[in-house]
């Protein structure tokens, strides 16, 4: 899903992340919030919708949570330097992707699930067959080994909390990561880079056996 993507790169693409905002944008405010002229901005924005990353009606360009993120994993693969593109990133750009890819496969979704007592929140659930995906985004540049095991623990917690408030429930704790090389594990959990989400989820029944899932006792 997010690989088709065949982006005719423009070094400012990175500064016009900042101008990628939900709901309607005009060339002129494009330009306007990235500081790019309105000649450039209008080339980079029909870029966009050329490889289906907003919709354009009238003369605005339409994006939606997600969109953001596809075109800056374009340019990670690209080779620009990450540094400066998840300066232009937030939280909910990174949920917004995650959860589309889960809908695009089928899962019923909910983002931000609170649960009380104590109070934990989980970024993005998915589920379908039975069986429910807890997903952490993690929306960091760089990843220490203790970072990561210490996301992954928090993660079991609130996995196992689901669980037991959740009737029937088998639940798969995930981190999904903006940028390394390849899936890895933790005490079983995959810590997955977004732009390897997709096919993630195409595999993830045939991999479960690998992965820690969590039932009631």
């Amino acid at each position: 899903m997010i690989h088709e993507i065949q982006l005719k790169i423009n070094p400012k693409m990175i500064v016009g992340l900042q101008g990628i905002i939900p709901g309607g944008v005009s060339v002129k405010d494009f330009s306007v919030v990235s500081k790019i002229n309105e000649s450039e901005s209008k080339t980079i924005l029909d870029e966009f919708i050329k490889n289906q990353i907003g919709t354009k009606q009238d003369n605005f360009y339409y994006f939606e949570d997600g969109d953001k993120l596809k075109i800056a994993i374009s340019l990670l693969e690209k080779g620009f330097p990450i540094d400066d593109i998840s300066i232009a990133l937030d939280w909910k750009d990174f949920e917004g992707l995650t959860a589309e890819i889960l809908s695009s496969k089928n899962f019923a979704v909910m983002k931000n699930m609170i649960m009380t007592k104590p109070r934990m929140e989980i970024d993005v659930v998915g589920i379908r067959l039975g069986v429910a995906i807890l997903i952490d985004c993690k929306h960091w540049k760089r990843y220490s080994m203790s970072s990561l095991k210490s996301a992954v623990k928090k993660q079991i917690e609130r996995t196992k909390k689901y669980v037991a408030k959740t009737e029937g429930a088998i639940a798969v704790p995930v981190i999904v990561t903006l940028y390394q090389d390849k899936v890895d594990f933790i005490e079983n959990v995959p810590i997955v880079p977004i732009f390897q989400f997709s096919s993630f989820v195409d595999e993830f029944y045939g991999n479960i056996d690998q992965m820690r899932t969590i039932e009631k006792d």
